[in-house]
């Protein structure tokens, strides 16, 4: 695992958290190194990242079953921690929403309940949840959960826990998410963190957590702003 008292470069005096955590580090329950190849260890399932086809994922997790399955499973499982626009959801056809100047914000969130499932990402997530507990980690705000717990259950999907930004809160995304992780490493152990942001991967992986970066959908530029620049989602 990545020591977690260092950063990696990343300058630590513009990281800082307002909750009062102390140290920018993965607590010492932390399952697993910081990067891709560690992950494969860490959920037993060498490659699924490069997986083919849906198929061969069907073959390794079971099936779609596995989400039923994990409803039943034991709390105290190794936590796999999700997030969701970009790894299940693909949010492509409301980024116009937000290339406008201001931003419709109301108009973005209003269209999440049709996003398309990104199937990489679902079937990863049902791979995950055979041995895993599926904790969602998302930007989105608190106002829009009854929309996303809704999509996530017409998907299929797990919805064991599924923890939100706090309407008014407008920190970046990388830093609300490690506030997040840090609350959860201190009683569970987290096995591995799934997230297609590249400054929320660069940003855990440093304080070293087990980061998976969803990359089978192109990043946009959009949502970068969106999630880094105004604290939105």
């Amino acid at each position: 695992m990545a020591d977690p008292g260092r950063m990696s470069g990343l300058d630590a005096g513009s990281e800082t958290e307002p909750d009062g955590l102390a140290g920018p580090g993965a607590p010492a329950g932390v399952g697993g190194g910081g990067g891709a190849g560690d992950v494969d260890s860490v959920t037993g399932m060498e490659g699924v990242a490069g997986l083919d086809s849906v198929a061969e994922v069907d073959s390794v997790a079971g099936g779609p079953l596995q989400a039923a399955a994990a409803a039943e499973a034991p709390a105290d499982r190794p936590l796999a921690v999700i997030d969701v626009d970009g790894v299940v959801a693909d949010v492509r056809h409301r980024l116009r929403f937000l290339r406008a100047r201001p931003g419709d914000w109301d108009a973005f969130f209003a269209a999440a309940d049709v996003d398309p499932p990104l199937v990489e990402g679902v079937e990863l997530v049902r791979s995950l949840a055979r041995d895993h507990e599926v904790l969602w980690l998302t930007g989105r705000p608190e106002r829009s959960r009854a929309a996303t717990e809704r999509w996530l259950r017409e998907q299929g999907l797990p919805l064991n826990e599924l923890r939100m930004r706090p309407d008014a809160d407008r920190r970046p995304a990388r830093i609300f998410k490690r506030s997040e992780l840090r609350r959860l490493g201190v009683h569970r152990r987290v096995a591995v963190v799934v997230d297609d942001d590249p400054a929320v991967v660069e940003l855990l992986r440093a304080d070293g957590w087990p980061v998976l970066r969803a990359d089978w959908v192109a990043y946009e530029p959009t949502l970068g702003n969106a999630q880094n620049t105004e604290g939105r989602t």
